[in-house]
């Protein structure tokens, strides 16, 4: 499958209108619902297919966040061999008490895998988690940037590279 066709696949099946409130607190009168396509075989498999050239030479562990970012960080361990960890928004309090669950990290060259980025608050939280035991971070992969400017000041600012396989302008 092409890039324009995969493109036109995920938009057709995940792109919303309505109002919305995003997790950056910022409402859209659109939404691309990620787990609409995450929820696709053949377009997870796709996705993970063409995002896999994206992840930095080197990379030892993949970063799947929690929710969305798990799905397409499996999709992607299985298409590369690269193994994944999968990432809390918060360590839990019950059996291992962690937030980076799957595999030790420290030391590790760490790419972060999102599924949709806006302003990228959530991959800033949980890249000072990550780095905070011991792993290094400094790129982020996700499906689709849909925010405003790119390449995005937040992540940016915390010494991050993002490489969208999508940007908003690309639907």
């Amino acid at each position: 499958m092409g890039r324009q066709e995969l493109a036109k696949k995920i938009y057709d099946i995940a792109h919303l209108t309505g109002q919305f409130k995003l997790r950056s607190g910022q409402v859209s009168n659109e939404y691309f619902d990620k787990y609409r396509f995450e929820a696709q075989p053949e377009l997870l498999r796709e996705i993970a297919k063409q995002m896999a050239p994206l992840i930095p030479v080197g990379t030892e562990i993949l970063a799947g966040l929690e929710m969305g970012g798990i799905p397409v960080a499996t999709a992607l361990s299985l298409e590369t061999g690269i193994p994944c960890v999968f990432v809390r928004k918060k360590a839990k309090d019950y059996g291992t008490c962690k937030f980076a669950e799957g595999l030790e990290i420290s030391g590790k060259k760490v790419c972060i895998i999102e599924d949709v980025v806006t302003t990228g608050g959530q991959v800033v939280l949980s890249t000072a988690d990550l780095r905070s035991i011991g792993a290094k971070v400094d790129h982020v992969l996700c499906v689709i940037h849909r925010g405003p400017e790119f390449p995005e000041p937040k992540l940016t600012e915390v010494g991050l590279t993002l490489s969208p396989l999508f940007k908003k302008s690309d639907f």
